[in-house]
């Protein structure tokens, strides 16, 4: 993958990949999401299969960084509540 397909994606996800409030919320988000990164891509020449060589299928890889966000998101909330 071109250091130029790598930097877009990196950019690309830290943009745009935020947390979900559900999981089914999330697939659906990963799905809209991905479509709209495949138009970017494009829009900045980079075929979408450059892409996929170095990380699979995109909506995988912003579904799971999805969930990594509500994750981080519940345990960040958990780590506020008082100690009872």
């Amino acid at each position: 993958m071109s250091e130029h397909a790598i930097e877009f994606l990196q950019e690309w996800i830290g943009e745009k990949v935020h947390c979900q409030p559900s999981l089914d919320r999330i697939e659906e988000q990963a799905e809209t999401l991905a479509k709209e990164c495949t138009a970017k891509a494009a829009e900045a020449g980079i075929p979408l299969e450059d892409i996929q060589e170095e990380v699979g299928d995109i909506q995988e890889l912003i579904a799971s960084r999805l969930e990594e966000a509500a994750e981080a998101d519940q345990d960040e909330k958990n780590s506020d509540k008082p100690a009872q």
